[in-house]
C-alpha cells in the first residue's frame, strides 16, 4: 500500500516539535523510530497532514537516575535500553522485556516513547511501565505535567496525550532491594506480539512473608492493567505454591478480555493465569 500524500518537515528541538504540531491543526503526526506509524501510513488507517521528524531531538535521548527512580529519555531506542548499565543495574526487567520486542532490526531503530504513545495494546513495554509505576514526562505549549502510566492507555492506540503536546521522557520506580522480577509472554507465533504478556516484581521481608509485590499485564484486552486482586491475595503472605496458584486465578479480573481469530476471550484469559502463576512461581519460589 501507498500512503496518502502528506507534508513533512524535520524539528531540531521539543519546543519546535510542540509549534509544529500546533500549526498543524490537529493533521499533525511524531515521527520516531517510526515502526509503529510507517504500517498505519501504508494502510491508510492514520492520515496526517503533516509528518513531524522528532528524531534529531538528541535531548529526548538518556537514561539517568534520579533519587529512586530510572529516567528514560522518549527517543531512546530499546537497543541503548539493552546496553545501559544503569538499565541492567536497578531495571532488570525492562531490558527483559525490550529483548524480547520484535527483531534487531526494530530494537535498533524503535523507541520506548514510541511504544507507549502508540499504545499498542499488543506491545510488551505497557504491563512493564505499569508494574514498575511509571510516570510519564509531556511536554506541551502549557509546560511539563507528569502522567501516571496507570491513567496513560485509555484504549486501543488512544491515550491521554494530547495532540498538540510530547512525550518527552518515562520514569520508572526502582523495586525495593532484593526484589526479582521476570516479564514472560506468550507471543503470536507470526508477528511476536504479546497474545498475554506478564510483569511480575516481588520481594519478601526476613519472615519469608511478600512484603512488595507488583502485577502488570499486557495483550489480553484493549489495555494494559495492574493485576490489583493478584497482589492484594499475595502481600504480607507467605508465597506458598497453593497460594500463588489461588492468586493468579484472578489475574484476569481487572481486565476485559479481547478476542480475535487467534485467541478468544477465555482463552486469554486462561493464558493470563498460567502467566502469572509461571512469573510468580519462578520469582518466589
Amino acid at each position: 500500500m501507498i500512503p496518502s500524500t502528506f507534508s513533512y518537515v524535520q524539528a531540531q528541538s521539543v519546543r519546535e516539535a510542540i509549534q509544529l504540531l500546533q500549526e498543524s491543526n490537529g493533521e499533525g503526526k511524531l515521527l520516531a523510530g517510526g515502526h509503529s506509524l510507517v504500517p498505519l501510513l501504508k494502510f491508510r488507517l492514520t492520515t496526517p497532514g503533516t509528518l513531524i521528524d522528532i528524531g534529531s531531538v538528541e535531548e529526548l535521548r538518556g537514561v539517568g537516575k534520579e533519587e529512586n527512580r530510572i529516567v528514560v529519555g522518549a527517543l531512546t531506542s530499546y537497543k541503548q535500553i539493552l546496553r545501559d548499565p544503569t538499565v541492567s543495574e536497578h531495571l532488570p526487567v525492562l531490558a527483559e522485556a525490550v529483548r524480547q520486542i520484535g527483531d534487531i532490526q526494530i530494537r535498533n531503530r524503535g523507541t520506548i516513547g514510541g511504544n507507549l504513545a502508540h499504545a499498542d495494546p499488543a506491545a510488551d513495554i505497557p504491563g512493564v511501565a505499569l508494574a514498575l509505576e511509571a510516570l510519564l514526562e509531556i511536554q506541551g505549549e502549557d509546560g511539563a505535567e507528569l502522567v501516571e502510566a496507570d491513567g496513560f492507555f485509555l484504549g486501543p492506540l488512544v491515550t491521554a496525550l494530547p495532540e498538540t503536546s510530547i512525550l518527552t521522557s518515562v520514569s520508572f520506580l526502582i523495586p525495593p532491594d532484593g526484589a526479582k522480577s521476570t516479564y514472560l509472554k506468550y507471543a503470536h507465533p507470526a508477528s511476536g506480539y504479546a497474545v498475554v504478556g506478564v510483569c511480575a516484581i516481588a520481594a519478601t521481608d526476613p519472615d519469608g512473608l511478600i512484603s512488595y509485590i507488583r502485577i502488570g499485564i499486557n495483550g489480553a484486552g484493549d489495555i494494559a492493567y495492574r493485576a490489583r486482586s493478584v497482589e492484594d491475595k499475595l502481600l504480607g503472605h507467605s508465597p506458598t505454591p497453593d497460594r500463588i496458584r489461588e492468586a493468579a486465578a484472578m489475574a484476569a479480573e481487572e481486565g476485559e478480555m479481547g478476542s480475535d481469530h487467534f485467541a478468544s476471550a477465555e482463552y486469554r484469559k486462561h493464558l493470563c493465569t498460567v502467566y502469572t502463576e509461571r512469573a510468580l512461581r519462578s520469582i518466589l519460589l
